[in-house]
């Protein structure tokens, strides 16, 4: 049941929701799913500093938790935040995909306090380690993250930065980040590199404020797909996928990346299917052939199953490489 909830948002019945241990409530609540974006920012960066021969199992495994508790941190800090503000009342689009503790009474504000409050801990005490094994400089890193786990929902979501946050936050912060924890050195190449994966979380998140564009607009939430629109918004991701793939090639051909990251390639069957898509309207109703336990997260979900194949792709690269290099 926790591989099942670390894959998509399972759907629980109250009574269920009751009979549940309380690792699978915190992957449901944190909407764990898409933990795997993060996962994929600390392994680039820990996969830039192995091929730069600086690596250390213990620093790299400390920025993993931090990480991805610190996502777990801020998918809490959204829902307490919008259920204050009165966002996911009237089956707003939040509380068809997933369960949303507070608005289906599964937890009190007091439960969910808590939750966020073992959760954030945890990420803030990897921290506070990484900042004993690698510097102060860890502390600004943590303090930037810090900032966009507090502000993401409000103000940021509301008045169209939240895209851009998500670019930054899982490229530089994360991979940059990441490096820099387990060398004690900040690269600009890694923070490149980094950007450049984080264009497939942010077209994930474009897709989702997509799906849900006439609920936030309704709510007075100005995404960047409300503020674009959705056909802009649709064109933007498209434009966002195909870039990704030729700023990779363009970095192997200027020599940043090695050759084997031309592995990306093999994702373009997907990157044509997930543009065959984006290219028209989001339907209204669920496609017949579409599973029901993803719906309403309809373009969300077919950014983020193109992003888990480029980011794996991206990844393997990566690994190539540090093995071609190795026995060169």
């Amino acid at each position: 049941m926790w591989g099942k909830a670390l894959r998509i948002i399972p759907r629980v019945t109250n009574d269920e929701w009751r009979q549940l241990d309380f690792v699978y409530k915190w992957l449901i609540a944190t909407r764990s799913a898409v933990f795997v974006m993060t996962v994929f920012s600390a392994v680039i960066g820990g996969l830039l500093a192995f091929g730069d021969h600086h690596f250390d199992w213990l620093r790299f495994g400390l920025c993993v938790v931090g990480l991805v508790f610190a996502h777990a941190t801020n998918n809490l800090i959204n829902d307490l935040t919008d259920t204050w503000r009165g966002v996911d009342r009237d089956n707003y689009f939040r509380t068809m995909y997933g369960p949303q503790p507070l608005e289906r009474g599964l937890w009190s504000i007091k439960q969910m306090l808590y939750v966020i409050t073992i959760t954030g801990l945890i990420a803030v005490a990897s921290g506070i380690a990484l900042i004993a094994l690698s510097g102060i400089g860890v502390l600004w890193l943590m303090l930037i993250g810090g900032f966009f786990v507090l502000f993401y929902t409000w103000p940021l979501k509301l008045i169209g930065l939240g895209e851009p946050a998500v670019l930054a936050v899982w490229g530089p912060l994360m991979v940059g980040g990441t490096y820099y924890a387990i060398t004690g050195d900040w690269s600009w190449n890694a923070a490149l590199i980094g950007t450049i994966y984080a264009i497939g979380p942010t077209t994930v998140l474009f897709g989702k404020h997509t799906d849900k564009l006439v609920e936030d607009k309704a709510k007075g939430i100005h995404t960047l797909p409300v503020i674009l629109g959705e056909t802009n918004a649709r064109l933007a991701v498209i434009g966002l996928i195909i870039a990704q793939l030729i700023l990779i090639v363009g970095l192997v051909t200027i020599h940043i990346l090695d050759y084997p990251m031309l592995i990306i390639i093999l994702s373009i069957p997907i990157v044509v299917q997930t543009t065959k898509v984006f290219l028209q309207p989001r339907p209204k109703q669920k496609p017949a052939d579409f599973p029901a336990e993803i719906w309403p997260t309809y373009l969300a979900a077919l950014a983020f199953r193109c992003n888990r194949v480029t980011g794996g792709l991206f990844s393997l690269g990566l690994v190539i490489s540090i093995f071609v290099k190795n026995l060169a």
